[in-house]
């Protein structure tokens, strides 16, 4: 498994760490624990964001060809509210696509990556779909799936179903800060809350796993000890970053 260092300077692979802080929200981030324990390093779950459905948010499903998740979240967030699972899906990464799979979704494609690459394989079948990419996002994206789709010709009708909002750390992560000496970043939401926590809470001795290098780069001045990043923007590949640390 490839590792990209992306600090300023250059510095020496962090050693594999013992205990390990999962900063995403639930419920991905017990998923993510239970993948972390399998490698025989400690998780502490402590959520530095939370997802909360957005009321009322209605669902128009008129001539709409096909429907564009981003995260889990987006999935869950729309079959709570919606019963259709007969259109096609277009998933950002497997774990998205299973998220879909098992809402019940039967036509699911992964693109097995990131938005741009999502983008791209809604692109690639553009005639396939001539109707509206439903794109059900939280109240902020984080990045402009409808722009991209839109400037390759497709229709899109976004519609925010969540928000993400910033949590503090859990009181068990407060008080075992000290020994903690890794973090898993899964977003860009995640690296500035995680930041904002570091400004009063130092731990130089911390070294973050981020899932993409621009996550890795919004990170440079939260004094940590290392940042890397995975070689896919996609969770398989960074837990492989834990997997290969010596």
């Amino acid at each position: 498994m490839a590792v990209t260092e992306t600090s300023e300077r250059r510095k020496a692979r962090p050693a594999r760490p013992s205990l390990v802080w999962i900063t995403r929200a639930e419920p991905g981030a017990s998923a993510t624990a239970e993948r972390v324990s399998a490698l025989g390093i400690e998780p502490i779950v402590s959520p530095l964001l939370e997802v909360r459905p957005l009321p009322d948010a209605p669902i128009d499903l008129e001539g709409v060809s096909a429907i564009a998740f981003t995260s889990a979240n987006a999935v869950g967030a729309f079959a709570e509210r919606c019963p259709e699972r007969g259109l096609r899906v277009f998933a950002v990464g497997d774990a998205t696509a299973l998220a879909a799979r098992e809402r019940g979704f039967a036509s699911v494609l992964s693109a097995r990556g990131d938005v741009r690459a999502l983008a791209s394989s809604l692109a690639a079948r553009r005639r396939e779909l001539p109707g509206f990419v439903l794109y059900p996002a939280a109240a902020e994206p984080a990045q402009d799936l409808a722009g991209a789709l839109e400037a390759v010709g497709l229709k899109t009708r976004q519609v925010a179903l969540y928000e993400t909002t910033p949590i503090p750390p859990s009181a068990e992560l407060l008080a075992r800060l000290a020994e903690v000496d890794g973090v898993l970043v899964h977003s860009a939401r995640a690296a500035r809350a995680l930041s904002a926590f570091l400004k009063t809470s130092p731990a130089p001795d911390l070294a973050a796993y981020c899932l993409s290098r621009q996550i890795a780069r919004s990170l440079s001045r939260a004094g940590l000890a290392a940042r890397v990043s995975a070689a896919a923007p996609n969770e398989a590949a960074l837990i492989g970053l834990l997997a290969a640390a010596p």
